[in-house]
């Protein structure tokens, strides 16, 4: 089938379309209406149907004849050097007891419960035992500062909190629980319990009547038998928070049929999905991409999903491909940052495994430089795969389906619209669809397809405030990026709205100069942002890494490069060279953050900063 019908029919009858996606899950009661979008911009999916997302992910496989005894998680720390693998009976076996531990808590069905966790195995036992019975998890980054945690505990209400003594980071235990026990203190919304797996890592204080112990507790529901509380398709599955431009965190609400046949479309259609096979998602469960592709998504498919907690370079930089090797993935999904870390290592690393059960690597969370894709593919000899998407919509809204037609990639960009999902850019003075090659800023008519964001948790006004508007009569969800579109229907992101720098009246992506300065032969990496300039408005300062720091590159030979790849116009004012660059533990650089230190402002949220001595080298940098 050519991809172009497959995604004109998803538009054209779009009912039609999902109802036939939607017998990729099983559902307890059929549902009575695909869509109801009566209340724009809010639309229910599978109206009336009855699932659970635990049930398609663990339970069905469980059943006699079916793939039970089969690899379901690999739980893999190189952190405490341990690995331990569970078959579907053995997770649904450890999941039935972990639901049995929340119910004797008190937890019952809608309520929320808090997770803290590194990413060990118990992190996923209770997403999925939440998900069983009803409850709505919300997870939190572990080590997420006490600060932003207390905001989301405020939003969230849980009533049980489930957290560990501590993680670890390249052998150093990050202590959790005095920032649990400081959170709590500073929230207004005080959980009843707080369950604690005791790794041995870091000393734990515990709160008399508050604190459980996991090994404990676990102890007496060795043989929990808890049947599966059916929803309908529409109730909340979790809320996951984003960063809110008010310092308010938003809470992104899901549902649960609309999810869970979401991510059975994509796993099928986008990541080529077999049951019995081994998927690697590099992410970390306190992000999108570990909720959809670590934990649902390749157990819905009946793959073997791998769980990691570690560094890409610990204990040597070819762990990762270490894992390929032993555990045979097939298909692995991973951020451009931590291919571009990986680039810097010795090649002997990558090329003492044997890397012939992949057939293909997935790239997202930021833009994929072409030097970068270049690199990894030639390494890998395999197709790869960039997609751009959201916290808010759960799956692809950009991509390859190479399940359905083997599409060509095409360098810089991370793809075409994905089915359901009627793209647009729209010219912001105008209010203007934009034509090829024109700069627009990214959006996508309503309603949203099945697996986007429902609402804002407690707060439909700001779901409808923050992200939709009313262009010529026609209801419009913002992602807030730039970019391009070519003839040829390939997208290409510049960066955020708030990212584009106005030089002049000129505006300008910090993705292309970006692009432009890392085509410099001896830059491995470049953070641009724009800087307030009372003659310009905003002028470009970028901040590079050099390869080689001894080869005498000069600030002047990278603006050369700019000048002749952009003009004038987008030569940084200034460029710093420096040897690490301000980044979350995800992966993502903390561009307004850099912009704060520039223009002598505070830098604002930090919780989520990977090395906080990178911060200090930008502001060196700029005595």
């Amino acid at each position: 089938m050519k991809y172009a019908d497959f995604y004109q029919r998803s538009i054209a009858t779009p009912e039609q379309f999902w109802q036939d996606e939607a017998a990729l899950i099983d559902w307890n009661t059929p549902f009575t209406q695909v869509l109801d979008y009566d209340h724009p911009p809010f639309a229910r999916w599978f109206v009336g149907g009855k699932t659970n997302l635990c049930h398609n992910a663990v339970d069905r496989w469980c059943l006699p004849g079916g793939q039970g005894d089969q690899p379901a998680l690999i739980a893999i720390s190189t952190e405490t050097n341990t690995e331990r693998s569970y078959s579907f009976n053995q997770l649904h076996v450890e999941v039935q007891r972990w639901a049995a531990m929340m119910q004797s808590l008190g937890v019952r069905k809608g309520d929320r419960v808090l997770i803290y966790m590194p990413m060990i195995a118990e992190a996923a036992f209770a997403m999925l035992a939440c998900a069983r019975i009803g409850a709505v998890h919300s997870v939190v980054f572990g080590g997420f500062a006490a600060n932003s945690l207390a905001s989301r505990i405020d939003d969230a209400k849980p009533v049980l909190i489930v957290s560990a003594d501590a993680g670890s980071r390249n052998g150093k235990p990050i202590p959790y629980k005095p920032l649990l026990d400081e959170a709590i203190a500073l929230s207004s919304a005080k959980p009843s319990r707080v369950l604690l797996v005791d790794r041995g890592l870091a000393p734990m204080t515990r709160v008399e009547g508050r604190d459980v112990d996991y090994a404990a507790l676990s102890a007496a529901h060795l043989a929990a038998h808890v049947p599966v509380t059916w929803l309908e398709s529409n109730e909340p599955s979790y809320v996951l928070y984003t960063s809110g431009t008010t310092g308010k965190p938003k809470g992104v609400q899901r549902d649960v049929g609309g999810y869970a046949v979401a991510l059975a479309s994509s796993m099928k259609h986008n990541f080529c999905a077999r049951a019995g096979e081994t998927f690697f998602a590099t992410s970390d469960i306190g992000w999108v991409v570990g909720h959809s592709y670590i934990v649902y998504g390749p157990l819905i498919a009946g793959m073997a999903t791998i769980m990691y907690e570690g560094l890409p370079v610990c204990p040597d930089p070819g762990i990762w491909w270490r894992i390929v090797e032993k555990y045979k993935v097939t298909r692995m999904f991973s951020a451009p940052t931590a291919v571009r870390v990986l680039r810097k290592q010795p090649p002997e690393f990558m090329r003492k495994h044997d890397l012939s059960s992949l057939k293909a690597l997935y790239l997202a969370g930021e833009p994929l430089d072409e030097t970068t894709s270049s690199w990894i593919a030639d390494e890998l000899g395999v197709p790869i795969i960039d997609n751009y998407w959201q916290t808010e919509t759960g799956w692809p809204i950009l991509s390859i389906a190479k399940g359905i037609e083997d599409t060509p990639t095409r360098l810089g960009s991370p793809g075409v619209a994905m089915y359901g999902y009627k793209v647009c850019l729209m010219n912001e003075a105008t209010g203007e669809e934009c034509g090829p090659t024109e700069k627009g800023v990214l959006m996508i008519e309503g309603p949203l397809p099945p697996g986007c964001m429902q609402t804002v948790y407690g707060d439909d006004q700001r779901f409808v405030d923050t992200y939709w508007s009313d262009v010529g009569g026609r209801m419009l969800y913002s992602t807030f990026d730039w970019g391009v579109r070519d003839a040829d229907g390939y997208y290409f992101i510049l960066g955020r709205t708030d990212d584009v720098i106005n030089v002049a009246g000129h505006r300008l992506g910090t993705r292309e100069i970006e692009e432009s300065i890392t085509s410099h032969p001896n830059v491995s990496e470049v953070a641009v942002v724009g800087v307030a300039d009372k003659i310009k408005g905003q002028v470009a300062v970028a901040f590079a890494i050099l390869k080689d720091a001894a080869a005498g590159t000069l600030e002047q030979d990278v603006m050369a490069v700019v000048d002749r790849q952009l003009g004038a116009v987008a030569r940084p004012a200034r460029v710093y060279f420096v040897t690490q660059l301000p980044k979350t533990r995800s992966g993502k650089l903390l561009r307004r953050s850099i912009q704060a230190i520039c223009e002598g402002r505070n830098p604002g949220d930090l919780t989520s900063i990977e090395d906080p001595s990178s911060l200090q080298q930008i502001k060196q940098a700029l005595l």
